[in-house]
């Protein structure tokens, strides 16, 4: 008889009140056993948990239960990504204090995450909006400022109206805030970076020891980072002293540069311009391309602008004179902030010149139409060919070309061999007041000082007004921003900036390590033993931003002596979006599925089989509410196998010589099955894995056993419910003691192993195919060979009739498989 729904309930409030009260997840250091860390990325606690952080922490959890039926010494903590913009958006909704609002949301979620029974050791718990977490945020970067890797400059910056902030690149997506959705408009201001950029060869270097990461993950970093080798080319402008530096990867077409385009910030543009009939024109699209965002700027999607400044430089290699232009592709923030134009082998640069009817040269010949001009051309050539009208580089590869001509520039003094990266310094500036506060004081005697590490943390003043209007609260009270200097005693004034919530989630595995220690931003012989995370786990939207920064502190916390490894994160899954009607949950789509009334109506244990079973974790998962109802009936066989079949009173061990045939079976597939589901586990097969354990209670249903065979029926039913105990933790719990074992918990049992020996069979079955149709099955001895099999076959009654006195072309033996005979 399967439970009903109320005593599944039960079960699982019981057994989540014993791992808690009893603290069956609580991780110790123990250098006698091999550790194994776990980690999901932690979430943002808006409140109730959503199927995203169901799936996530479910794989996660399995990993975890996993590991420690194995043996391990596993920590698995979690904590809550907690400062943020939403905080202040919903303060300005509800009026309601930030503070207020994340506790109640962190209560509200973290009642969920024990209503699924997660295996959290609770008592590391953090929030990165507690003042001793945000305490060592400042410590940090007081650390990173005394090593010159902190520092304050003037830019422009993509700043949302909406949130009132600045955002990084990555934060910007297709011109839009990536919280508000909101167009990003550029502003100067003087803004807060860290100097990412000085381990930029280490951050590439290390990539390549990351064999455990998905490639496309490591792609995408690759290409973040973007290291390229190229020249610095030097084109004097006609009638200037100065002169426009270009950098470029494609020395091999400098012959066929017939413009440059300057960024619009360039510098050298108001110098150029100034005084002339061009002035006024240029100065508009200044103002205009001022209001967009980098990354909309640089979008293959969007049509590019200019206008021409009037003036000309000298093509170094011809001496030919090149007009400058302006454009709102080229950035002041990558490379030199000028390109030369060369639009016959480039695509954008080829739009453009014909948008703007600019000239053009061919300098690669395309080997299939050699003869071709540029009025015939269609589109920019770009793929490998030979250089024409280059001088004496003519005739030559224009691959092998690129390094020779510019060596060759360099060798003339009208250029520089050279290396240049995409990655920016990291901008955590943020003008809002739900934010660690930057532990910055401002003196007009002593400049910028550090708040002293006795003050630390600056804390955020409680109850203030936030309008969402002006900049940062911050700014408007006085208690926080009037302060005397911890220098001279004079008075001075508080930053009232505060950090990007990157920053926080950069170095949060390595406090969870010592989660409540009040004396160090972390115990360096925890982290010692802890580190680095073994599995990681979250969203591929994090690729760039999250990892990448976390990378950089890991590698900064070494420099420090803190850490003696170079990585965080051994091993990383990214789990796909879960889906409904074909779209991604959301509740302005009015799609999402609540976890909670799916616990209420089936139980914790059967949304997380459901979860982990309808697709691998790489894939996105299309949610489907009959699945659920699915993995309700399965476990309710299992139950009823439990129930039924298992006796509990029966310990003694069957022995092989004692099975026969059908015993032999059952406990080849069941040792089969302990094996696939091991393996399956470990190399994140969930799906398959829980298939397995489906398949083996398809053959126990199958079993025919007397009484004097419990022992083997017990014995698969203990192993069924371990192999099943990750994926669905709180039945197994409760099927665990029904079954009489010694342990107070499953936790306490280890995983099983199988029997290599029982895998093997006495007999196959071998199907038997004449001409491609079957014809015939065969029971024969596992170690028959292809002659004794040849000779079983052609001796059968039916198989003589379909051969007859046919000769024989060809007998196909498929070992342990099928014979297919053609006649």
């Amino acid at each position: 008889m399967a439970y009903s729904t109320h005593e599944i309930h039960a079960i699982e409030e019981k057994w989540q009140k014993y791992w808690d009260e009893h603290k069956i997840f609580k991780a110790e250091k123990d250098t006698d056993k091999e550790k194994y860390y776990v980690l999901e990325m932690f979430p943002y606690p808006s409140g109730k948990i959503h199927m995203g952080h169901v799936r996530n922490y479910t794989i996660a959890d399995c990993m975890a239960r996993f590991r420690m039926s194995q043996g391990y010494n596993v920590l698995h903590p979690m904590g809550y990504d907690a400062f943020g913009q939403p905080a202040e958006n919903a303060a300005i909704k509800n009026g309601v204090d930030p503070s207020e609002w994340t506790y109640k949301c962190m209560d509200q979620m973290r009642t969920n995450l024990k209503r699924m029974g997660f295996s959290y050791d609770w008592d590391r718990e953090l929030a990165t909006c507690d003042e001793d977490y945000y305490k060592w945020n400042q410590w940090i970067f007081k650390q990173m400022m005394e090593r010159g890797l902190a520092y304050k400059k003037a830019s422009s910056v993509n700043w949302c109206p909406d949130c009132e902030t600045t955002l990084a690149n990555e934060e910007v997506i297709n011109g839009e805030c990536w919280r508000c959705r909101i167009q990003v408009v550029q502003k100067d201001l003087s803004q807060w970076y860290l100097k990412i950029t000085e381990y930029n060869e280490k951050l590439l270097e290390d990539l390549k020891t990351l064999d455990k990461w998905p490639s496309r993950v490591v792609a995408m970093q690759e290409n973040w980072i973007g290291k390229s080798y190229g020249v610095d080319m030097f084109f004097k402008i006609k009638g200037f002293q100065e002169q426009v530096t270009v950098f470029t990867t494609r020395a091999d077409t400098i012959f066929g540069a017939t413009y440059v385009v300057l960024a619009p910030e360039h510098p050298l543009v108001k110098i150029i311009t100034k005084g002339t009939d061009k002035e006024q024109e240029v100065n508009a699209f200044i103002e205009k391309v001022a209001n967009e965002s980098a990354l909309l700027r640089v979008s293959g999607d969007q049509k590019k602008e200019g206008v021409f400044t009037g003036q000309y430089v000298v093509n170094p290699v011809n001496g030919q004179e090149v007009p400058i232009w302006i454009a709102d592709y080229v950035l002041m923030g990558y490379g030199t902030g000028a390109i030369m134009a060369v639009p016959t082998h480039d695509q954008r640069d080829y739009l453009f010149a014909t948008e703007n009817n600019l000239p053009m040269k061919i300098v690669i010949q395309d080997p299939s139409n050699p003869a071709i001009t540029v009025d015939e051309m269609e589109c920019a050539y770009v793929e490998q060919g030979v250089l024409v009208n280059s001088a004496q580089f003519d005739g030559l590869n224009n691959v092998e070309a690129i390094e020779k001509i510019g060596k060759w520039m360099e060798s003339e003094g009208t250029g520089k061999m050279s290396v240049r990266w995409r990655l920016r310094d990291w901008l955590i500036s943020r003008q809002r007041y739900w934010g660690t506060p930057i532990p910055v004081i401002y003196c007009d005697d002593c400049g910028i000082v550090t708040v002293p590490d006795e003050d630390l943390p600056v804390v955020l003043p409680k109850n203030i007004k936030i309008t969402g209007e002006g900049g940062s609260p911050l700014n408007y009270v006085k208690e926080f921003t009037d302060v005397k200097c911890p220098a001279c005693g004079k008075d001075a004034r508080r930053e009232t900036d505060t950090m990007a919530t990157f920053f926080d989630s950069s170095w949060y595995y390595l406090r969870y390590c010592s989660a409540k220690d009040e004396s160090q931003v972390f115990d360096k012989d925890e982290a010692a033993y802890w580190m680095e995370v073994d599995q990681y786990i979250g969203g591929i939207e994090h690729a760039i931003l999250h990892l990448l920064y976390s990378r950089f502190f890991t590698k900064f916390f070494k420099d420090l002596g803190l850490i003696d490894f170079d990585e965080p994160f051994i091993r990383l899954l990214t789990q796909g979006m879960v889906l409904k009607d074909g779209e991604v949950m959301s509740k302005s789509k009015g799609n999402t599925v609540d976890p909670d009334a799916v616990i209420s109506k089936y139980g914790a244990d059967s949304l997380r089989l459901c979860i982990l079973f309808a697709a691998p974790p790489e894939d996105q998962l299309e949610w489907n509410d009959g699945a659920v109802d699915g993995s309700w009936k399965f476990l309710s066989r299992v139950e009823r196998f439990i129930e039924d079949q298992c006796d509990a009173d029966c310990q003694e061990l069957l022995g092989k010589a004692a099975m026969d045939d059908e015993d032999k079976e059952l406990n080849r597939v069941l040792n089969a099955t302990i094996k696939k589901v091991t393996e399956d586990i470990e190399n994140y097969k969930f799906n398959t894995a829980i298939s397995s354990i489906m398949i083996l209670m398809n053959h126990i249903a199958k079993y025919k056993y007397a009484q004097q065979k419990q022992t083997l029926v017990n014995e698969v039913g203990k192993k069924l419910v371990l192999l099943l105990s990750p994926f669905a933790p709180h039945l197994c719990e409760e099927l665990w003691q029904r079954l009489g074992n010694q342990e107070k918990t499953i936790m306490e049992a280890k995983w099983p192993e199988y029997d290599e020996t029982a895998l093997v069979q006495d007999n196959i079955q071998i199907i038997v195919q004449i001409n491609g149709k079957l014809r015939g099955k065969f029971d024969v001895a596992a170690d028959s060979t292809e002659d004794q099999l040849k000779e079983i076959v052609l001796a059968d009654d039916k198989v003589k009739q379909w051969v007859a006195d046919k000769p024989i072309k060809k007998f196909i033996y498929v070992k342990g498989k099928l014979v297919n005979i053609v006649v």
